[in-house]
């Protein structure tokens, strides 16, 4: 309550007073600034953490275990793997090669790889019967003769593995592998030499004509077999 006597009374700070006034307020604000700022919390700076780019390559390398992960024997030592034996071929060249016999060649070896092996070939070799891009197999014979009686009947030649041998070169055939002109059939009578497709034909035209061959010279009665062709086919034919 105001006292009964200040009641109406009108306070006068002056020029002077409002000026002081003024200034404290104007320095309770400075104070008051001061104070908050002085109190505020100071921000600092975090580092940002740098992120390390990984590489297909590097995660390749840590998911996969070193050499010797998986692989150590009872010792912790590393375990080298077992190496496959090279495979070999055992071939048999004979004929007119200076080291003829059988040959342990590599695997994959060629034909011209055994003649090499086998001390090449004399000038009187025939290899128009070889293949010498032919790979060989295990067991593979390789024959080298003389030039044959005819083109079609090279002096050279390649028995696979399990097949017949064919008679040496050079050497007469013998009576237990001639040809039999009563049972032969076309192809067996188109390998003699001289004796084509036609001729061969012709032969079995005359043995079904006339029942059956009685002696070998009865060939010189079909067209194309002559006294001199007779004459190479004599040891290479029976009745």
């Amino acid at each position: 309550m105001v006292p009964e006597r200040f009641r109406g009374t009108r306070l006068d700070p002056g020029h002077r007073g409002v000026a002081t006034l003024a200034a404290l307020g104007l320095a309770a604000v400075l104070v008051a600034v001061v104070l908050v700022l002085r109190d505020r919390p100071v921000a600092q700076s975090v580092p940002v953490p740098v992120a390390h780019a990984v590489t297909p390559t590097s995660q390749a390398k840590s998911a996969s275990p070193g050499p010797a992960a998986g692989h150590t024997g009872a010792s912790g030592a590393p375990k080298t793997p077992d190496t496959a034996p090279v495979p070999e071929l055992v071939i048999s060249v004979i004929g007119l090669v200076p080291r003829g016999g059988l040959l342990h060649l590599p695997a994959g070896s060629r034909v011209a790889d055994a003649l090499t092996a086998a001390g090449g070939t004399g000038p009187e070799a025939d290899l128009s019967g070889l293949n010498l891009a032919q790979r060989l197999q295990d067991g593979d014979q390789i024959v080298i003769g003389p030039p044959g009686p005819t083109p079609t009947k090279p002096g050279s030649t390649t028995v696979a593995a399990g097949g017949h041998a064919p008679p040496k070169p050079g050497t007469p055939h013998s009576p237990a592998a001639r040809v039999n002109l009563n049972t032969a059939s076309e192809s067996e009578l188109d390998a003699l030499p001289g004796i084509g497709p036609v001729t061969a034909r012709a032969i079995l035209t005359w043995r079904t004509a006339h029942g059956a061959f009685t002696d070998a010279a009865q060939l010189t009665e079909i067209d194309g077999i002559g006294p001199a062709k007779f004459a190479r086919l004599r040891d290479l034919v029976s009745v």
